[in-house]
């Protein structure tokens, strides 16, 4: 999963048939310490968010076709849910930077 930020949205006057009805976003990557990382990407709305929310992204096809309802959907990435707040354990082995946990340690993400 990939933590993100809603920047936009994009208006298809003409899209596949089974992406109609679906709003489709412009996310922008967060590191976990919720910096932009990485190039903005196209997911399919999942949960109703909105520009401005920090969301969670699944981008793997299979998965994301399924927040869709419609199997064999041409989606790559789908936004899964809206974040509330993210909580880190502190401790030996977590590089804040990169998100990488050492054995033991975890990184919560509450969602609303």
């Amino acid at each position: 999963m990939i933590l993100g930020e809603v920047t936009g949205s994009v208006v298809a006057t003409v899209k596949h048939y089974k992406l109609e009805g679906r709003k489709l976003l412009v996310v922008q990557p967060l590191g976990i310490d919720e910096r932009p990382r990485g190039m903005e990407l196209l997911a399919v709305d999942g949960v109703g968010a909105g520009e401005g929310d920090r969301v969670l992204v699944v981008q793997e096809g299979r998965s994301a076709s399924m927040v869709s309802d419609r199997l064999e959907s041409p989606l790559d990435a789908a936004v899964v849910a809206i974040v509330d707040h993210v909580e880190l354990e502190f401790g030996p082995g977590l590089n804040v930077l990169t998100g990488e946990t050492g054995a033991g340690k975890s990184i919560i993400v509450g969602a609303l």
